[in-house]
């Protein structure tokens, strides 16, 4: 049986099956960087305060900064035996260093350590998942400047509605991933990083002996982020917001990543059959020969119940919980484990996933036969060129309209005299100029069509 941190004032052994059910080491071992780096910081405070020489201190130090080189390197295997990680590495430390190692948990807990860990987790990956986002809008950036000048068609209520170029419909796309990146960045800039709140009403050592540790550690491990005094100790130990803070945006990604693929499945079925799909992330049929399924679409889609699932399982979890520490939160790391992994890899797929899509450009020229895709643009230019009231200009259009498909004959086909019994000021030649691709596109005015800046972190 494995040491563990506490149990003095325990008469009886614990049962061994409430053992293995309350263990978190299994999957808090993910966290062991940041524990190592809660453990230096701590050993510098305990030395800075007298309780450790500077000789213990070192010792201690160079141990951890070995523990922390296996991290780092992907040689270090969690002891299953463990309750936890806190006691895995303090076991590892005795193993080293002998009882040296018993002054390493002087005047902290574990609740301190697991936010602490907890947040730092949530900083890297926060900073990580913002540059595969980023990578991810590149990619969609890189495939619209390559577009050219191809069109697309626009929809509302998954009916066609306006003409628009291909390369303004993937700038959307990067808009809404240049601010996911935005809120990343916001979040990651908002974290809070603080030391020494103890059980729940912080420890005897000084704040300022905290901070001084913990900005010379942050100094010599050139890491880039400011420390935070720490004012309430009880709120400190108690907060999970920051997690459900990060799930919140998570979930919003995931929508992004879901509603990409829902269009791009749309957009390749046979009705639409304006995509052709990367075969390489698409399967086949076990029984059908001809299936090209879109599967890592598919996925995709479906994860988000899984995201979503994960941020209100966080949120139930909290929801009911009195101040401060108690043990229910210790449910919060498999979720926020989970979403961050999978959000990461779909975003490092699909990013591959875009540059191979290929346009069926001429059954999008066919599909742009549609004369009611240009009403909208008739309706503007008697507005604009003849000073027609917009509500009569509406209702001119959709009799126009409605006149075509009745008497199954294209407007464009219709001369002079027919137009002039919808309005006086319509002419066949006006129409011929208007119902046109790039007279769609050109006459939009309001939007700058700027290149989203998203750059390379």
């Amino acid at each position: 049986m494995s040491k563990k941190l506490w149990g003095g004032r325990f008469k009886k052994k614990i049962d061994k099956d409430f053992e293995e059910f309350s263990k978190s080491v299994q999957y808090d071992y993910k966290l062991a960087e940041y524990d190592i780096y809660h453990s230096i910081i701590h050993v510098s405070t305990l030395a800075a305060s007298k309780i450790l020489t500077p000789q213990e201190a070192q010792k201690l130090i160079s141990v951890l900064s070995g523990i922390l080189k296996e991290i780092r390197a992907g040689k270090f295997k969690y002891d299953p035996a463990c309750e936890d990680i806190h006691s895995d590495i303090q076991n590892r430390v005795e193993k080293k260093v002998g009882e040296l190692a018993l002054k390493l948990h002087s005047l902290r807990s574990r609740n301190d350590q697991i936010v602490f860990d907890e947040k730092w987790y949530c900083l890297d990956q926060g900073i990580d998942i913002g540059k595969i986002v980023t990578a991810l809008g590149i990619a969609v950036v890189e495939k619209a400047a390559k577009s050219g000048k191809d069109f697309f068609i626009g929809y509302t209520h998954t009916q066609r509605a306006q003409i628009i170029s291909f390369s303004d419909y993937l700038y959307a796309w990067a808009e809404i991933f240049l601010k996911d990146c935005k809120r990343l960045n916001d979040f990651c800039e908002g974290l809070e990083l603080v030391i020494g709140a103890g059980a729940l009403t912080g420890t005897a050592l000084k704040k300022e002996a905290y901070q001084k540790a913990a900005e010379q550690f942050l100094r010599a491990d050139k890491i880039k982020k400011s420390w935070s005094v720490l004012n309430n100790a009880l709120f400190t130990i108690s907060d999970r917001d920051f997690i459900v803070e990060f799930l919140s945006i998570l979930s919003l990604i995931q929508m992004h990543l879901s509603r990409m693929a829902e269009d791009f499945i749309l957009y390749s079925t046979k009705e639409f059959d304006f995509f052709d799909l990367p075969e390489e992330f698409c399967t086949g049929s076990s029984l059908m020969p001809h299936k090209k399924n879109p599967d890592f679409l598919e996925l995709v889609r479906g994860l988000t119940g899984k995201i979503y699932g994960n941020l209100m399982a966080i949120l139930t979890t909290m929801k009911g919980l009195p101040l401060t520490y108690n043990r229910d939160m210790q449910l919060d790391k498999e979720p926020l484990f989970s979403s961050v992994e999978t959000v990461k890899e779909e975003l490092k797929i699909m990013a591959k996933f875009v540059k191979g899509i290929k346009l069926k450009k001429e059954n999008i020229k066919e599909a742009l036969k549609d004369e009611q895709l240009y009403a909208t643009e008739i309706a503007e230019f008697l507005v604009t060129k003849k000073k027609v009231a917009f509500k009569e200009a509406h209702d001119v259009v959709g009799k126009l309209i409605r006149y075509s498909e009745d008497k199954k004959k294209k407007i464009e086909d219709m001369d002079d005299l027919v137009l002039k019994t919808f309005h006086p000021v319509l002419k066949a030649g006006d129409l011929k100029k208007i119902m046109t691709p790039k007279y769609a596109i050109d006459s939009k005015k309001s939007v700058s069509r700027a290149l989203p800046k998203l750059k390379k972190k």
